[in-house]
C-alpha cells in the first residue's frame, strides 16, 4: 500500500504570494470609470463648482431675474425691458452696429491674417514681419483707443491719418489760397454772389488795375510771396495790375496803396467778365503782377470764389458717418497679427509634397492658394472666425474711447449700451439686465458651433 505525498497528483498547488491583487471594478456602485470615487472626485471638484456657480451661474440666473422688473426693480415689468431693445432708436443702432462689427470685423482680420501668414513664407525677413504684424497684440484696448483717438484727429497737424489724406489731395488737386481774404468797404471791390469779388467800375486800357485785400494772416503768405510791385509795367496794349496784401505790420500803411513792407498775392487767379462771359484771365505772379489782355478792356474784374474756398482738411474719420469703420480699422489692426500667427501655424502643418504636386501638374500660385491651401486651412481659419466672432460681440473699450461724445450714439455698440444703461445717474438696471441677457443668447449660438466643432476634430 503507497502512501501519497504532499507533492503528489491529488495534492492542492500552493498559493503565489506574488500574484497581484484584483483590480477594482469600475461598475461597483461608488466609483468612476477610472476607478476614483466618486466622493473622492465631488470633493476635488467642489471648489470650482462653487466659484463656477458664484462667478458665472449665479450673475446669469440674476441678470435674467433682473431683467423682468422695472427701473427700479420694486415692480414686475414682464417683456416691457426686451420690447425696448427693439423699439429704442439708440438701442436699435447699437443693434446694428453689432451685426456690422460681427460680418466685417472677423472677416477683415481673418483675411488679412491670411494674407500675412502666406506672404511671410515666401519673404527673406518674414519672421521679423510677423513680429511686427503681432506687436499691437501686446498694447491693451485701452492704449489702442488712445493711439487711434490721436490716429484719427481732424486737425492735419495733429491726425496722422489726416495728415496723409491731406497731402495725397494736396498732391493731385491745387490747394486754396487766401480762404479769409476780402476787402475794406474804401477797397475798389465789392462782395458778389457765390463768394466771388467784383470790381465797382469796369476795367480801363491804360489804368494800372489794384486788387488789394486784408484778412491773410502774414505767417499764412506763401513762402515765396515778395514784396509787391507798385507800378507794374504794361507790354503793348495788355492791362497791367497788381494784387496785394494791403496790410503793413505794426501799422503805418495806407489803404489802396502798395507800401513797401507788403506782399503780393501769389497765385491769386482773376477774371475779366463781360456780358456774364468770362473773356480772360490771370495769375498773379509772386510780387502780385499780374496781365490781362487788350479784349479785357470795358470788361469787370472779377476775383473768383476759388481763391477763398476753406482748404481740404481731410477726413472726418470721427463724424457719423465713418466713425464705426474707423473704430473697426482699429480693431484689426490690433487683432489681424493674431489670425496670422494661427494661420502660419496651420500653414506650417501642411504637407509640401502634396503643394508641390499640384504645382508640378500645371497649377499657378493662385490655383494652389485657392484650391488647395484655403481648403486645408479650413479648420484653422474657422477657430480663428469663431474666436473672433465671439470677441467682437463683447467690443467696448475702443468704441468708448475713440467716438467723441458727438458721435458715440452713432458708434453705439451693445457691449457699451450695457454699460451706459447701468451705470449713471439714470441708470435702469431692468434694461442693462435685458441687454446682457440678449448679449448672452448672442454668443451661445457661436459657442455651440466651436464646442461642436472641438468634438468634431477630437473624434478624428
Amino acid at each position: 500500500m503507497t502512501t501519497a505525498t504532499a507533492g503528489g497528483a491529488g495534492a492542492a498547488p500552493p498559493a503565489d504570494d506574488t500574484s497581484p491583487s484584483p483590480s477594482p471594478d469600475p461598475k461597483k456602485p461608488g466609483r468612476s470609470v477610472t476607478g476614483t470615487r466618486r466622493v473622492v472626485a465631488a470633493v476635488f471638484l467642489l471648489p470650482a463648482l462653487v466659484l463656477l456657480g458664484a462667478l458665472v451661474l449665479y450673475p446669469i440666473g440674476y441678470s435674467v431675474y433682473r431683467s423682468f422688473f422695472d427701473q427700479a426693480g420694486t415692480g414686475f415689468a414682464g417683456f416691457d425691458n426686451y420690447t425696448a431693445l427693439f423699439t429704442d432708436d439708440t438701442i436699435l443702432t447699437a443693434v446694428k452696429n453689432n451685426a456690422i462689427w460681427v460680418v466685417f470685423a472677423p472677416t477683415v482680420a481673418t483675411a488679412l491674417g491670411l494674407i500675412f501668414a502666406v506672404l511671410t513664407e515666401r519673404i527673406r525677413w518674414g519672421t521679423a514681419f510677423k513680429l511686427i504684424v503681432f506687436m499691437p497684440m501686446a498694447i491693451s484696448m485701452l492704449a489702442a483707443g488712445i493711439i487711434f483717438r490721436l490716429v484719427y484727429d481732424q486737425a492735419p497737424e495733429r491726425g496722422v491719418a489726416n495728415a496723409v489724406a491731406v497731402s495725397v489731395h494736396d498732391t493731385f488737386n491745387e490747394s486754396a489760397g487766401y480762404p479769409k481774404a476780402r476787402p475794406l468797404p474804401v477797397h475798389p471791390l465789392e462782395k458778389a454772389a457765390g463768394g466771388t469779388f467784383v470790381s465797382k467800375e469796369p476795367i480801363r486800357a491804360g489804368e494800372p488795375l489794384r486788387v488789394p485785400l486784408v484778412g491773410v494772416a502774414p505767417a499764412k503768405m506763401p513762402g515765396d510771396a515778395r514784396p509787391a510791385e507798385g507800378s507794374p509795367a504794361a507790354s503793348g496794349d495788355k492791362i497791367s495790375g497788381t494784387a496785394w496784401l494791403d496790410f503793413t505790420r505794426g501799422g503805418g500803411g495806407k489803404p489802396n496803396v502798395v507800401d513797401p513792407k507788403e506782399l503780393g498775392l501769389k497765385g491769386l487767379k482773376i477774371e475779366a467778365v463781360k456780358d456774364g462771359k468770362v473773356v480772360a484771365t490771370a495769375t498773379a505772379g509772386a510780387d502780385g503782377v499780374f496781365t490781362l489782355p487788350a479784349s479785357a478792356d470795358g470788361a469787370q474784374l472779377r476775383l473768383p470764389a476759388d481763391n477763398f474756398r476753406e482748404p481740404y482738411n481731410g477726413v472726418d474719420w470721427l463724424g457719423p458717418s465713418l466713425v464705426t469703420p474707423g473704430i473697426i480699422g482699429s480693431y484689426v489692426w490690433m487683432w489681424a497679427g493674431f489670425a496670422m500667427v494661427l494661420i502660419a501655424a496651420g500653414l506650417a502643418g501642411l504637407p509640401r509634397e502634396l503643394l508641390e504636386a499640384a504645382r508640378v501638374d500645371g497649377a499657378n500660385e493662385w490655383q494652389v492658394f485657392r484650391r488647395i491651401t484655403v481648403p486645408m486651412l479650413a479648420p484653422v481659419l474657422a477657430v480663428v472666425l469663431v474666436t473672433l466672432m465671439i470677441n467682437v460681440l463683447k467690443v467696448f473699450d475702443l468704441v468708448f474711447i475713440i467716438a467723441p461724445g458727438s458721435s458715440q450714439d452713432d458708434a453705439n455698440v451693445l457691449a457699451l449700451q450695457l454699460y451706459r444703461s447701468s451705470f449713471g445717474t439714470d441708470a435702469d438696471l431692468g434694461i442693462g439686465s435685458a441687454i446682457a441677457v440678449l448679449l448672452l443668447l448672442l454668443v451661445i449660438p457661436v459657442m455651440l458651433v466651436n464646442i461642436r466643432r472641438i468634438r468634431k476634430e477630437g473624434r478624428r
